[in-house]
């Protein structure tokens, strides 16, 4: 076992929690030749990320109060075994509506590793050392979408996309192991909660009520949106409306993962000069800018790949840069209840997701803007819940450094 503050630790909680965007950027690719394999319109193709997303939010209401209970863990294991069997149904569908009910059972398992790395991060720090070390972790999980959708284009040029699901199978399996004989068990046995259904609604009232809470939460649920309309629409604009080859598309979107990890590795640069919040006000107005450029390009229809690329790369370095100052300080007022702090935290931020993909996908007009019109908006929401709750809450903690590791 290695030693929790240990960097191998970290790098190990970011495999984990990579699995999340591997089940969402490799098989973006794969959206075009799923609809005409399936013979299902765009709206149909996008429900299995939309169906994802939901499932995911879902998931994370139950999973973070079972980890607060039995520890994080097992909970962590159970989820890469659910995932992994979920992954061979997909491998096998014979239709679209199957693969839409496999992808929601996907994610039903998938929730375990991103809500319980958050939580784990908050058991073994303080919450502005978490800023630092969610902003790391971010850094190296970056490399699974840079990654993701070049191996996915691949394999649906030379292969065939049920390979992609046999491959991200495969790594739940192997996370599993990892998982249980590489990373301790973080959670306090003192800090272990009941698993009573009137203790899990009055844990789930005080933070809902919570308005440090509330301000972060809702500002990361918008800059996740905005990402979220981006990966919803990208593979239709950018390999049917704009002719990129599904083996190119992710050279395209390894840039916009460049500039996320630009932002997450500056997040970790400039937290020596900065606190938190003002970290969190430079990237969302970063967000806005690529955001803003974005859509007004293809408003005077300038249609071509890096009109989309090069803003969603800037968008991307604002959200690289506010995220995980939006995780620290939600979870900074619950120490105790860490698990079902990030579970609520995760079901607002996906939900917010599935909202943003289902637009994008059912306005989806053959060409870039409303894509870039509702990742404009998005960052304009993230913008205005700051301004109107977390400057007037902000988390104390970030201000003193402490509240309890």
């Amino acid at each position: 076992m290695l030693a929790l503050t240990s960097i191998w630790t970290t790098i190990l909680l970011a495999a984990a929690v990579a699995l999340g965007p591997l089940a969402v950027d490799m098989y973006l690719p794969a959206l075009p030749q799923i609809g005409a394999d399936f013979n299902a319109g765009t709206d149909q193709v996008q429900l299995t990320l939309s169906l994802y997303l939901a499932g995911f939010a879902i998931a994370q209401l139950i999973c973070g109060p079972l980890a607060d209970r039995y520890g994080r863990k097992p909970i962590m294991i159970g989820g890469f075994l659910v995932f992994t069997l979920a992954s061979i149904g997909c491998a096998l569908a014979s239709n679209i509506e199957t693969l839409q009910l496999c992808r929601f059972l996907q994610a039903l398992g998938g929730s375990a590793g991103p809500v319980l790395g958050r939580a784990i991060v908050r058991d073994i720090y303080t919450p502005r050392d978490a800023a630092k070390i969610l902003a790391l972790l971010a850094s190296i999980m970056a490399l699974a979408p840079a990654i993701a959708p070049t191996l996915g284009g691949f394999m649906v040029a030379n292969l065939d996309w049920h390979w992609i699901f046999i491959v991200i199978g495969a790594y739940a399996l192997i996370m599993a192991g990892v998982t249980a004989f590489g990373i301790p068990e973080p959670l306090k046995p003192e800090h272990r909660q009941p698993l009573r259904l009137g203790h899990l609604f009055r844990n789930y009232r005080r933070i809902s009520t919570d308005p440090s809470f509330i301000g972060y939460t809702l500002t990361n649920a918008a800059v996740y949106g905005g990402l979220f309309a981006f990966l919803s629409g990208a593979s239709f604009v950018l390999i049917d409306v704009l002719g990129v080859a599904p083996e190119h598309f992710g050279l395209y979107f390894a840039a916009m993962v460049a500039g996320y990890i630009i932002g997450n590795l500056g997040s970790i640069r400039i937290a020596n000069y900065l606190m938190p919040d003002q970290i969190l006000i430079v990237g969302l107005l970063i967000s806005m800018a690529g955001g803003g450029i974005m859509a007004l390009l293809a408003w005077y229809q300038i249609y071509s790949p890096w009109a989309v690329v090069i803003p969603q790369a800037v968008f991307m370095a604002g959200t690289g840069l506010a995220l995980p100052q939006c995780m620290a300080g939600a979870l900074a007022n619950h120490p105790t209840m860490a698990g079902s702090a990030s579970a609520l935290f995760g079901f607002v931020q996906m939900a917010a997701a599935a909202v943003a993909g289902a637009i994008v996908g059912a306005l989806h007009d053959g060409t870039p803007l409303v894509m870039a019109t509702a990742i404009a908006a998005c960052a304009g929401l993230a913008l205005a819940s700051y301004l109107l709750l977390v400057q007037r809450y902000p988390a104390k903690a970030f201000e003193t450094g402490n509240a309890g590791a």
